[in-house]
């Protein structure tokens, strides 16, 4: 049994993507879509996760003059979503981490004396976890 997530739980991603040093990504809140009410808030449902973004800062050494992209989730782990289902969908759980990804919007720079190169690598991969807010609910 795992809290089941409900609107304005938080989304936590690792700080650290394939040595990708993010800026301090902050927990950003999931909207939830689900049509039941625990504790007077929505319930997320299994594709809620897919629309959690987030645009942060990164450097890479030896690329250590930011850049940007864009964080997302990319896969739940299986204990991340209930065995049953709420009006047809699986409802999100806690769970242990997810696999994530962050893809760069504007490359990380090396500073060189011939001028900067820019961080050649399009993608990293990376985790993060659920936090919830609900000390009640539960399910399998």
């Amino acid at each position: 049994m795992d809290k089941l997530l409900l609107d304005a739980d938080l989304v936590q991603f690792d700080p650290v993507f394939s040595g990708a040093v993010l800026m301090g990504p902050p927990p950003v809140p999931i909207k939830a879509s689900g049509k039941v009410t625990v504790m007077g808030k929505l319930i997320c449902l299994q594709g809620d996760e897919k629309k959690v973004q987030l645009q942060i800062g990164y450097i890479k050494p030896p690329y250590v003059i930011p850049g940007m992209g864009m964080l997302k989730i990319i896969k739940l782990a299986g204990n991340q979503v209930s065995k049953k289902t709420v009006n047809g969908k699986k409802a999100l759980l806690k769970g242990s981490v997810f696999d994530a990804e962050f893809t760069v919007l504007s490359p990380a720079q090396q500073p060189t004396a011939a001028g900067p190169v820019p961080d050649a690598k399009p993608k990293y991969k990376g985790k993060g976890k659920f936090i919830s807010l609900n000390l009640k609910c539960t399910s399998k």
